[in-house]
């Protein structure tokens, strides 16, 4: 009897142990398949766009902008100069410097270089298995390719393309224009070289359809700033109690590599780097009446884009005073070697003295021999090269995509 009963005990011991390590495996298992479901769940949305991305302006800043608010991680392809060349001549910036352009935009997580000027299959593919892209994203402007085939349509066939709205007010034949006005006197007669030279950044429109005007090749600004584009742009912090302030100014006309660079460095010198862009009549009066090609707020917007910089004054007043530097709590005033007019130390009105007697200024040495200017020479340059690829085609009408 007694030997029944501790059987019997035995036996319960043995179906609780049972009951109690099934209920924990079952846990962990259904542990384990939440967890998996919550890490599915969690896996970042990376969307991919692509482009050329020369004369990078603020449009292609705000496509991007866009391009990652669909997603949470945006990996950006810029195409080769070799596919540029083939395709529709050379580029104004080569790949290095386009590819420095598109990695300091604050919205870019990943940057292929290289990248297909047409999106195969097997880059589509290799877009979707090795990069772990969702979607492909593009603006609502057709791109349409020689053969006549939309770009995207295999990504639109797997259903994993998404579009965008393109900016309006400003476009590469937009800035091709302004640009021309700065170099006609240097050839007055030459109006024909200047028409062909736009069209092949305009589509194939005339310049008269494109300014709305005489067909000179020149127009003014379309773009009308608002506060809330401002705001998409800003990073909306300012810089802590005990943040060291890094103040660099200038134009930042037709922002460019040697601008990204220069900034870089200036932002390595302390936790927050302000920006000051001079006002268009500021730039006038320095470099000429054409100038600035981009106007205050363009200039802006390129520079806010930019993920070194944490804030700008727009319309920053050429001398850099005490009350400005007390204002924004300046800790370090910087200007780079490589400048437009870079003899503000033989001028009688420096406009950094102040902080020179201060001890607070410093001159940096600028990684890139880049200006304005020589952006504006390249595009001179290879005009040539553009008629005569034309010429063979019997096509003026070259297409600049992003």
């Amino acid at each position: 009897m007694d030997s029944d009963a501790e059987n019997s005990q035995q036996s319960s011991r043995v179906l609780a142990k049972w009951l109690i390590g099934g209920f924990v495996i079952g846990a962990s298992v259904m542990g384990f398949q939440i967890f998996q479901q919550n890490k599915k769940k969690k896996r970042p949305i990376r969307v991919y766009m692509d482009g050329c991305f020369d004369m990078m302006h603020y449009g292609h800043c705000n496509a991007l902008r866009q391009a990652r608010a669909l997603g949470d991680q945006l990996v950006v392809g810029v195409v080769s100069d070799a596919e540029i060349i083939a395709n529709k001549g050379p580029p104004v910036t080569p790949l290095y410097e386009r590819m420095i352009m598109v990695s300091a935009v604050k919205w870019v997580d990943e940057v292929i270089s290289d990248a297909p000027y047409a999106i195969t299959e097997d880059f589509m593919r290799k877009l979707f298995d090795e990069y772990n892209i969702d979607y492909i994203i593009h603006g609502d402007d057709p791109c349409i390719l020689p053969d006549g085939s939309d770009a995207y349509a295999l990504a639109k066939k797997v259903g994993r393309y998404k579009q965008i709205k393109r900016t309006e007010g400003v476009s590469s034949t937009d800035i091709v224009g302004r640009m021309l006005l700065c170099v006609r006197e240097r050839s007055t007669g030459d109006s024909h070289n200047h028409s062909s030279l736009q069209r092949q950044f305009s589509h194939g429109r005339s310049p008269k359809s494109e300014a709305g005007g005489s067909g000179s090749g020149t127009r003014i600004s379309h773009f009308l700033p608002t506060s809330r584009r401002i705001v998409q742009f800003s990073n909306g912090k300012g810089p802590g109690p005990d943040a060291r302030v890094v103040y660099i100014d200038g134009a930042f006309d037709l922002f460019h590599a040697g601008h990204v660079e220069i900034l870089r460095l200036a932002r390595g010198l302390g936790d927050f780097l302000l920006v000051g862009i001079h006002t268009d009549q500021t730039v006038s009066s320095k470099r000429g009446a054409h100038r600035p090609i981009m106007n205050l707020h363009e200039r802006s917007l390129s520079v806010l884009a930019c993920r070194y910089v944490d804030e700008v004054i727009i319309g920053a007043p050429l001398e850099v005073s005490k009350d400005t530097i007390t204002t924004f709590n300046i800790s370090l005033v910087v200007h780079g070697t490589v400048a437009e007019d870079n003899d503000f130390q033989k001028e009688k009105g420096n406009p950094y003295a102040v902080p020179i007697s201060m001890g607070i200024f410093k001159l940096l040495e600028s990684p890139l021999d880049i200006t304005t200017s020589t952006i504006i020479r390249r595009i001179v340059s290879n005009h040539e090269a553009y008629e005569k690829r034309n010429e063979k085609r019997g096509d003026l009408r070259l297409q600049i995509i992003w």
